[in-house]
């Protein structure tokens, strides 16, 4: 049975993904989103479909109940979760907050960045881009694996906001997806929240967060 993977994102780490994916399987079909014609035609091939838009909007006009992909590989500079639920939710229901300092204390090697999102990593040093997350050890220290990022920000403990964790699953070496359920219900549970929110994409190693905020008087 053919599967569909969405691959938002068609620079660097996109491209790369669907090269991957695209040769160790002949029973997938991609759909490739860029807003740039130059990313996108490398990939000209009879498994994929080529849209030219903006990532974020292409999945808020693309995505729902009765259209979905297997797979979504989230591949652009922006938090994607997070943006999509913006995207449906609007600017009336849902805003991005600071997160509480007292965070990065609670993370490993966390970098605040320009867009207000925490990046952490229990890595200080670059990791290859073909790394297959062994679920026991680390495949450049070769020391056992500390605890799964995703666990750990699930468990993330900040006064008066909650946590919610997207998980990034391993499609192939460095290559990281999650599914369009997951998206969706992070989507209910944003709805049907009345206090800030901690929302996070993480694999084993390393995660994204970003605050949130449901403006209850418009729910």
């Amino acid at each position: 049975m053919t599967k569909t993977i969405w691959i938002i994102g068609v620079g660097k780490f996109g491209w790369r993904a669907y090269r991957r994916l695209a040769a160790a399987s002949e029973d997938t079909h991609f759909v490739l989103a860029d807003p740039l014609q130059e990313n996108l035609q490398r990939a000209e091939g009879p498994n994929c479909d080529l849209i030219k838009s903006d990532g974020v909007i292409y999945l808020q006009q693309n995505l729902h109940s009765m259209n979905k992909p297997d797979w979504i590989i989230p591949a652009l500079p922006v938090h994607l979760a997070v943006e999509w639920c913006q995207a449906r939710l609007g600017a009336l229901r849902l805003r991005r907050c600071e997160i509480p300092s007292a965070a990065d204390a609670l993370l490993p090697n966390p970098m605040r960045g320009q867009d207000g999102n925490i990046y952490t990593s229990h890595a200080n040093f670059k990791c290859p881009g073909d790394c297959e997350e062994p679920d026991d050890f680390c495949t450049i220290t070769r020391k056992p694996r500390k605890k799964s990022m995703f666990a750990l920000l699930a468990k993330l403990n900040i006064p008066h906001f909650r946590s919610k964790v997207i998980r990034s699953h391993q499609l192939g070496p460095g290559i990281g997806g999650y599914r369009p359920e997951q998206l969706f219900r992070l989507l209910n549970d944003i709805r049907q929240s009345r206090t800030p929110l901690l929302v996070s994409t993480a694999c084993r190693c390393h995660g994204v967060i970003t605050g949130l905020e449901p403006l209850v008087d418009n729910l």
